[in-house]
C-alpha cells in the first residue's frame, strides 16, 4: 500500500528525526521518523522501556508502496547508505534498481528497542513487543497496511510476530533465516554469550565482554567449511598465542566492542531465544527462505514452519558457504528471491 508524504529536509541522506506531526519529505530523500512511545506502553513482561521514542527511517520514492525491512540484532534503521553511516547494513539488497528497488518502493527500517543507553538495565522484550513498536511508527505515518515485510534473522522473527498480531496490516511476508521458535543448540550458544557479558560487566570490563561475546557469535554465524578454507591451522610459537583464526575473531570483536552495550545485547539475545509464534495463526502469504548450512536456524526448523503455515507462497532452500550470514553474502541468490517475491506489488 502506498501513502503520500511531502518533503522539506535539506540533507538528502541524513535528515533530522521528527517526533510530532506527519513526516515531511523533499523528493526521494531519506528521513528519520522519531515516534513517542505512549506512557502506558508496557512490554509483555510488564517492563517499561527506559527510552521515550522509537526511531525508524524512510528510504525510497515518496508515495510508493511501503516495504518494511528488518535484519539481525545488529541491524537498525540505516539499511541503505548514508553520508554519515556508511553503506548501511543491507545496501546490497536495498538500493536504486536493486532487489528492493528504492525507485519503486518506499522502505521503512527501524531501530530495535531497547536503546544502547549507558547504565541501562536489561529488559525482557519479545518479538511481539518489537512488532507493536513498529505498529506505532506505521500509525504515525498513516500507513495502515504495508505491501511487504522482508525480515532476515531476528527481523524475520519480528515479521512473523507482526503478521500473527496484525494480519490485516501486512500483505505479504518474506522471511529469511528465521523460524517460529529458537533451536535449543542456538539457545545454548547465545546463553554462553550472555554469561560472558554478565561476567565482564561484573568485572568492570563491559566492552571486553562485548568483544569476546562477539567472537563467539562469529563462530556460530559462519560454517566450518568457510573457516577451513580461510584459515591455516599452523600453531603459534608458544601456548597462549593466537592462531590465525583467533586473530580474525579478535579483530571482529574489537571492531564491535563499542557497537552496543551488554544490557542491550542481553535483552535482544534473550528476545531471540524466547521468540515463539503459532504458524497456523499466520494467514499472510509467506515466502520462506532457508540455507542448508545455517546452524543457528537449522533447515529442518524452516521446513517445519513451512509445513505448518496455512498460506505458504514459496519455500526456497539454498546451499551456502556462509551459514546464517548467507542472507548478507549470497547477493545473487537473495536478489533473485526478493525480485520474484516483490514483482507483483502494484505501483
Amino acid at each position: 500500500m502506498a501513502f503520500d508524504t511531502q518533503e522539506t529536509t535539506t540533507d538528502p541522506l541524513c535528515a533530522p528525526a521528527r517526533s510530532i506531526g506527519r513526516p515531511i519529505r523533499t523528493g526521494n530523500a531519506a528521513i528519520d521518523i522519531a515516534v513517542a512511545i505512549p506512557d502506558d506502553f508496557r512490554l509483555a513482561s510488564g517492563d517499561r522501556l527506559g527510552q521515550r521514542q522509537i526511531v525508524g527511517r524512510l528510504h525510497g520514492r515518496v508515495g510508493a508502496p511501503l516495504v518494511v525491512v528488518a535484519g539481525g540484532i545488529s541491524a537498525g534503521r540505516f539499511v541503505h547508505r548514508t553520508e554519515t553511516n556508511g553503506l548501511g547494513w543491507w545496501s546490497g539488497a536495498v538500493s536504486i534498481r536493486g532487489p528492493i528497488d528504492l525507485s519503486r518502493f518506499q522502505v521503512l527500517a527501524f531501530d530495535y528497542a531497547p536503546e544502547a543507553a549507558e547504565g541501562a538495565k536489561p529488559v525482557t522484550i519479545t518479538t511481539q513487543d518489537q512488532a507493536r513498536l513498529l505498529g506505532l511508527i506505521l500509525d504515525h505515518l498513516g500507513a495502515p497496511v504495508v505491501s511487504a515485510f522482508v525480515g532476515c534473522s531476528y527481523g524475520g522473527m519480528i515479521g512473523l510476530a507482526f503478521a500473527e498480531l496484525f494480519p490485516e496490516r501486512v500483505e505479504q511476508l518474506v522471511v529469511v533465516s528465521a523460524a517460529h521458535r529458537a533451536h535449543a543448540q542456538a539457545i545454548a550458544w547465545r546463553g554462553i554469550q550472555r554469561r560472558i557479558l554478565q561476567l565482564a560487566e561484573a568485572a568492570g570490563r563491559p566492552e571486553d565482554g562485548v568483544a569476546l561475546a562477539r567472537e563467539l557469535a562469529m563462530t556460530t554465524y559462519r560454517t566450518a567449511e568457510e573457516f577451513a578454507d580461510r584459515f591455516e591451522t599452523t600453531a603459534p610459537a608458544a601456548a597462549g598465542q593466537a592462531y590465525p583464526v583467533c586473530e580474525y575473531l579478535t579483530a571482529r570483536g574489537k571492531a564491535y566492542r563499542t557497537h552496543t552495550t551488554p544490557a542491550r545485547w542481553l535483552s535482544l539475545s534473550d528476545s531471540i531465544d524466547r521468540h515463539t509464534v503459532t504458524p497456523e495463526a499466520i494467514k499472510t502469504p509467506v515466502t520462506l527462505v532457508g540455507f542448508t548450512s545455517d546452524r543457528l536456524v537449522p533447515i529442518d526448523d524452516i521446513r517445519e514452519l513451512a509445513a505448518r503455515l496455512p498460506n505458504l507462497f514459496r519455500l526456497v532452500e539454498a546451499p551456502s558457504l556462509y551459514g546464517h550470514d548467507a542472507f548478507l553474502k549470497e547477493d545473487e541468490a537473495v536478489a533473485a528471491i526478493l525480485r520474484a517475491a516483490l514483482k507483483d506489488i502494484d505501483q
